[in-house]
């Protein structure tokens, strides 16, 4: 196994344009995903995977002057550019990360990890957000997103998936397609599908502003437990950004009700 985690990235934005590069504690967001999915033992390279347009040339600038590997492929075929990036660094398995979860958890990421090492899956997801899909079942806060698949899984969706939505989504081919592929996804002990950490709006910046001016250290990060201390101490920080659009716009893409997607990017928010 060589794990390998792709950040899909760039600037383009309908509701923060740019906020993927905005300054938390001195560092662009992006910069605190890296570190914070670097953080992650069993992960052997980190990518920031953005597109070809001269718009997000300040993303591998910023990669460039931070050491940090950048694939740029197209902008609206994102499956094709997720799966050009795991076979110019020799992914397998992937690890699929968004570039607007500045808290995402690396001790997370290691628990699919080992779900996907010991359980002979081909895909394992977050189980996180909101909805109608959602409510029976526990999920981590929205923003704590990630998944783990096979190359082949994402090679098989790369050669047969002619949806738009599957060639903009990256993994909705294989969550649809249960028959074909092994799934899992991997929920918390309570539910937390109320609580929103993602970026897409000024909102939610304001509350990771908060939550990173309260818990960032460069010494310790800080990770999911840490934020639910902070949250139950400062339960008014939660509604800032409560009545934010949440993941209910994937219903459409969703063949049953209890098959949801583990980490499906905002429909207006194409990473």
């Amino acid at each position: 196994m060589r794990p390998v985690a792709i950040i899909q990235a760039r600037i383009g934005s309908t509701r923060l344009p740019g906020k993927i590069l905005m300054p938390l504690r001195g560092h662009p967001m992006l910069w605190h995903v890296v570190t914070r999915v670097r953080a992650t033992p069993s992960i052997s390279e980190v990518v920031v995977a953005t597109t070809t347009e001269e718009r997000d040339e300040p993303v591998r600038t910023f990669c460039a002057g931070a050491g940090i590997a950048c694939f740029s492929g197209s902008e609206n075929d994102v499956l094709d550019r997720f799966y050009q990036a795991a076979v110019r660094h020799h992914a397998d398995p992937i690890v699929r990360i968004t570039a607007d979860c500045p808290m995402v958890d690396p001790g997370v990421i290691e628990q699919v990890l080992a779900m996907y090492a010991t359980g002979n899956f081909d895909h394992v997801g977050v189980a996180t957000g909101a909805g109608a899909a959602f409510e029976r079942q526990g999920r981590f806060p929205d923003g704590l997103d990630a998944e783990c698949f096979s190359f082949a899984a994402v090679e098989r969706a790369w050669r047969e998936a002619t949806a738009p939505s599957d060639r903009e989504h990256v993994t909705p081919f294989i969550w649809r397609e249960a028959g074909r592929f092994r799934l899992a996804g991997l929920r918390p002990d309570a539910d937390y599908s109320t609580l929103r950490w993602t970026v897409d709006n000024a909102a939610d910046f304001q509350f990771a502003e908060q939550i990173y001016d309260a818990l960032y250290d460069e010494k310790r990060m800080f990770g999911m437990h840490d934020v639910l201390q902070y949250l139950a101490k400062h339960p008014d920080l939660t509604e800032l950004n409560q009545s934010a659009i949440g993941k209910e716009g994937y219903k459409e893409l969703w063949q049953v009700e209890s098959l949801s997607p583990p980490n499906p990017e905002k429909p207006e928010e194409r990473s």
